[in-house]
């Protein structure tokens, strides 16, 4: 009887000393070359900035430039601007200080705009590849069908969408207990170091994981893929092989950030986030979260006429 009580103080004991702050280790063994990776995140971060403003600047200040894949276009620009602003600033403050600390409610503000902006990401490609696949499927009546009232609601969807889409991990992880080790190996408040000091079932994360996957990355997924075998086919009928170029150079753009986007989001979860791959899943992470934001705004511009076109009016008016 006394041993059963001695052993229920010492884990009222032990669960007492609740984590009130998690430290965040960011880039290990860095002393080094801490400075070169400061000043490099801080030269994308700028840029990223610079080349997504430019982007939304542009479709709204060249009307030449108002077709709907523009106006999706900009609003992944929004968004690209709010995920890397989530991550950067705390991850250049990392890497100076060798790792800090972070309130858990800072660290689940963080985790949450992380996913909101990750699922919005995932969701307005979904849209734009919807967008183009009217575009070259059905382009007598894609005026028609995606008109500015759509637009709008298909933009607004995806917001609201990624908004609501964190919500139930943020209420369950504030209702989680946090004991034992406060480090998080990791550059981010990501859900899956989170979930491992947590000294509470993860049961119900997990299956919200599972099941939240499936609108947000799975369908999108499928769905993108399908449009793309259509859109495919649809150019290999064009009898002309400038019309072919054409009609690919339309979608060419979406098709690589949707590539890029998801092959690093899909690697990152399939890597196991220990051991010998933790250093791997790093650097996917910021493939996904620092370089894509930035690249972005580059394929498009780079490879868009209509951009391009739009940018060297807007350089020479200023001239």
């Amino acid at each position: 009887m006394h041993l059963f009580l001695h052993k229920n103080i010492l884990e009222q004991i032990t669960n007492k000393t609740v984590i009130k702050e998690f430290w965040i280790l960011g880039f290990e063994n860095i002393q080094n070359t801490k400075y070169l990776l400061f000043f490099l995140f801080l030269i994308i971060y700028i840029l990223t900035l610079s080349a997504n403003f430019t982007i939304i600047s542009l479709v709204i200040a060249c009307r030449h430039i108002n077709a709907p894949m523009y106006f999706f276009l900009s609003h992944l620009s929004l968004n690209d601007i709010l995920l890397t602003t989530t991550i950067e600033p705390e991850m250049l403050h990392f890497i100076l200080k060798e790792g800090s600390a972070v309130s858990l409610s800072g660290c689940f503000i963080q985790f949450y705009l992380f996913s909101a902006c990750g699922a919005n990401e995932c969701l307005l490609l979904t849209v734009m590849s919807y967008d183009r696949y009217l575009a070259i499927c059905n382009p007598l009546r894609y005026s028609s069908i995606m008109d500015h009232r759509l637009c709008i609601l298909l933009a607004a969807s995806s917001w609201v969408c990624g908004l609501v889409f964190a919500l139930p991990q943020i209420v369950l992880l504030q209702k989680m207990t946090f004991c034992g080790s406060n480090i998080i190996n990791h550059f981010y408040c990501d859900l899956l170091p989170l979930l491992k000091v947590s000294c509470s079932d993860t049961s119900a994360n997990e299956m919200v994981i599972a099941v939240g996957s499936i609108p947000i990355l799975f369908l999108p997924l499928i769905f993108i893929s399908v449009t793309y075998i259509n859109i495919i086919l649809a150019i290999l009928r064009i009898s002309t092989s400038t019309g072919r170029q054409k009609a690919f150079s339309t979608c060419s753009s979406h098709l690589t950030v949707v590539c890029m986007y998801y092959g690093t989001l899909v690697f990152n979860y399939l890597v196991p986030s220990e051991g010998q791959y933790l250093g791997l899943q790093k650097m996917v992470s910021v493939c996904y979260t620092i370089v894509t934001p930035l690249l972005n705004p580059l394929i498009y511009s780079l490879r868009n006429e209509e951009i391009k076109r739009a940018i060297a009016k807007l350089i020479f008016k200023k001239k």
